[in-house]
């Protein structure tokens, strides 16, 4: 499939140091008080973070549009929870696919606004 976009255009992402480590630091405490139930959606979160604040720049540098990922927290839960238990099934295994499955997941839900 092709896009409706010229060749030449790029991503440009003002997410900083800063911002991951609020975010970060948010999980870890989530992640606590949940006594690790947090690990299992954090990475929808984390990696939703600096795609939302990614913008597409056009050859001119102007400003095309910016990224957005809308997940909802029902959609990830239930993403998760196959997820949990293929965990527990493999003995930890699953884990290693589980970070490319939620990629996968977060960059199918990418639109251009």
């Amino acid at each position: 499939m092709s896009l409706p976009i010229a060749p030449g255009h790029r991503l440009s992402c003002d997410f900083s140091v800063s911002d991951g480590i609020g975010t970060v630091v948010l999980w870890v405490l989530l992640t606590i008080v949940t006594l690790g139930l947090a690990l299992f959606v954090a990475p929808y979160y984390i990696l939703q973070a600096p795609i939302n604040r990614t913008s597409l720049i056009d050859p001119a540098g102007q400003v095309v549009g910016r990224l957005h990922v809308d997940v909802h927290l029902s959609e990830i839960v239930g993403h998760a929870l196959v997820w949990v238990l293929l965990t527990i099934v493999t003995l930890g295994l699953a884990l290693i696919l589980y970070q490319f499955a939620v990629l996968k997941r977060m960059l199918n839900a990418v639109v251009v606004r």
